[in-house]
């Protein structure tokens, strides 16, 4: 549901009531979500006009085995719904019920706003897709929601191990029918087999399966974990610098574990293996440890407020920006403008103009403290 705060002259409440709340969360959300709600565009756009093919590369998914830059976004998202569960479970201690209503309230409504956002109010079901990332981070929250509740540290660690694990010993063992056990490959992996053999509807986003589909939600659940541990970690007593440390120490070992683990078991993000966890993890603990530690630990603060202000309506503009035509509201502004440069210099005009409208948009929400909670 949408809450609104009342204006005010001050920053909106939503943004500063709760003493608990971590600014650099907030921040790093909204830096994630830069990349998919058009920097990416733009990134592409200026590497092509000035021709950084390494940009391009980093900004584009590897297809099939490696990890860049741009494999990183899906992860480091549900790393950071595992990174505010800590905070947000902790006041529903002594009331199971109401933690249990919540957490499946909010576990459906990502599913269905999922399905809504990949066309089924259209009601052509033969052409749905019934995976999709709303419903893989519904899924991930739902699986890390519970575990936060019911088990202690060392069942959450045993609880993740085993999902990293299991999930690369049902690769490694179990073939697909015809084929043979431990085959990663596009066309043979068993993860694959059984999205197309048991998913209704249309697949994305490789040919032979589908990359939230079932089998890689169980690794995807170990994602949001990951972020549990990080949120776990923050709540704690210790001096703010001691936890950017520490977050940085497990990011570190995080990324060695991943590297030590493609070997025997490849790093692919449509498969989401258990390497990729870990890769992606590591990654994702160093980010939220910088942005911590310049943001929360030293106070500077006023750079990170474009990113906050994606950050704090993040499920918003994904969902916005599939039924509201930002990139045409910047070409109807800017087209005249971008037509008085080269093809490729204009190209980023446009892209930089559809950034700032949805940037403007979300600004708007801000101001009136308008914020979709689900």
């Amino acid at each position: 549901m949408y809450t609104t705060a009342p204006r005010a002259a001050a920053p909106p409440a939503a943004a500063t009531a709760s003493p608990a709340r971590i600014a650099s969360i907030d921040a790093l959300r909204g830096f994630d979500m830069f990349w998919i709600t058009g920097g990416d565009t733009l990134a592409l756009a200026l590497g092509k006009w000035l021709g950084w093919s390494w940009l391009i590369y980093q900004m584009e998914h590897v297809e099939w085995e490696g990890f860049v830059f741009y494999d990183l976004i899906f992860p480091l998202f549900m790393f950071l719904v595992g990174v505010v569960l800590p905070y947000s479970l902790s006041r529903y201690e002594g009331r199971p019920r109401e933690a249990h209503l919540r957490i499946l309230r909010r576990a459906a409504l990502l599913v269905i706003l999922g399905w809504v956002n990949w066309g089924v109010l259209d009601f052509n079901f033969a052409e749905m897709r019934w995976p999709g990332v709303l419903q893989r981070i519904g899924l991930g929250y739902l699986g890390a929601a519970f575990a936060v509740l019911y088990l202690g540290l060392r069942g959450r660690i045993v609880f993740t191990v085993s999902l990293l694990f299991g999930y690369w010993a049902i690769l490694l063992l179990v073939p697909r029918p015809g084929g043979v056990a431990g085959d990663l490959t596009m066309e043979g992996n068993l993860v694959g087999w059984l999205d197309r053999t048991v998913l209704p509807g249309t697949m994305c986003c490789y040919t032979h399966g589908d990359n939230e589909g079932i089998l890689s939600t169980i690794p995807a659940i170990a994602t949001v974990m990951l972020g549990v541990f990080a949120g776990t970690w923050l709540r704690t007593s210790r001096p703010p610098a001691e936890k950017a440390q520490g977050l940085v120490i497990a990011g570190l070992a995080s990324l060695a574990v991943g590297f030590l683990w493609w070997p025997l078991f490849p790093v692919i993000k449509n498969l989401w293996t258990s390497s990729y966890v870990m890769l992606a993890g590591g990654w994702s603990l160093l980010l939220l440890a910088l942005f911590y530690y310049v943001i929360d630990v030293k106070g500077y603060r006023a750079w990170a407020f474009p990113f906050i202000v994606i950050g704090m309506n993040a499920i918003t503009i994904y969902v916005a920006q599939n039924f509201i035509d930002f990139d045409g509201i910047a070409r109807f502004f800017l087209g005249g403008v971008a037509s008085l440069f080269s093809a490729a210099a204009g190209a980023v005009v446009l892209a930089a103009g559809a950034v700032a409208v949805r940037w403007l948009f979300l600004r708007y929400l801000y101001a009136n403290g308008t914020f979709l909670r689900v």
